[in-house]
């Protein structure tokens, strides 16, 4: 089992940063998958036990200069580790004017990412600073438990509003209440309500849009036959909501949310070369 990979481009190695840091402020720790052509950031806390999951999948060809793994076997060409996504990214805020950044697992002690910063030096040698992160190798009959998580039909898909406004209101309705309802139609409209004793607020967003979803990838949908102007809707932790919010570095171009009526919220974040799903359940 080996793996090593290289990044110069420093716009790549910047991006790729503002990723795991992304990952890190929705994840404690999660699971990396290496796969020949892919990355995948997988945090399956179980979403019946009310845990929000995630599915970060990215290509590798957009970020590394060099990749090179080997799986535990040639029909199971994979490597699967679990890790800190904070220590990966404390690693590389400390690349951020580096002329390379080599990533390589290592089994000195224990397995670990090694990321050995390549740093400009006024003299003419290089200044290397490495970090060796520790990693737990999951075995192969562990692997089915991380898995792209299916979505169940949707009852509604539609585009988000911009995430900065999002994000404000979001995070003045968390000092009022735990949990908010996101609710939103196949008319672009979409609202996002917390109702306590003391208290009712509701913040309206229309002309969102909807995405054409059933037709273009064969994605059935309960959407269909559905009336446009009845809302489908899910009460959900609002820290969750909040910690996915404010965790965006990524700038995604594209954003949006399927409701599956008062069981799970799920948001797709898609940027050029990146996609991120979010999962958070539904509260009963």
């Amino acid at each position: 089992m080996r793996f090593r990979a290289k990044i110069v481009d420093l716009a790549c190695l910047n991006h790729f940063s503002r990723i795991i840091n992304t990952i890190a402020k929705l994840a404690k720790t999660c699971i990396l998958r290496l796969t020949v052509f892919k990355l995948y950031f997988i945090l399956s806390d179980k979403v019946a036990n009310g845990g929000a999951s995630m599915w970060c999948e990215l290509s590798q060809g957009n970020f590394f200069d060099e990749f090179q793994m080997e799986g535990v076997a040639a029909e199971h060409n994979e490597i699967y580790l679990e890790f800190v996504p904070e220590n990966l990214w404390r690693a590389l805020k400390t690349a951020q004017s580096a002329k390379a950044v080599k990533i390589k697992l290592t089994n000195k002690h224990c397995p670990c990412l090694r990321v050995a910063v390549d740093l400009p030096s006024l003299s003419s040698s290089s200044r290397i600073v490495t970090h060796d992160i520790p990693v737990g190798v999951i075995p192969r009959r562990m692997w089915n438990d991380f898995r792209e998580p299916s979505v169940p039909d949707i009852d509604v898909s539609i585009y988000l509003p911009v995430l900065k406004t999002m994000k404000s209101v979001v995070e003045r309705m968390k000092n009022l209440s735990n949990f908010i309802v996101i609710e939103a139609n196949l008319s672009g409209e979409m609202n996002l309500k917390i109702e306590t004793d003391l208290v009712s607020v509701t913040t309206h967003f229309k002309d969102l849009g909807n995405p054409p979803w059933a037709s273009e990838d064969g994605c059935q949908s309960s959407a269909q036959g559905r009336d446009l102007e009845s809302m489908a809707e899910a009460c959900i932790d609002i820290k969750k909501l909040q910690q996915l919010l404010a965790g965006q570095q990524v700038n995604p171009t594209k954003a949006l949310c399927n409701i599956v009526h008062k069981r799970i919220v799920h948001f797709i974040l898609l940027h050029e070369e990146v996609s991120l799903q979010y999962f958070i359940p539904a509260i009963a």
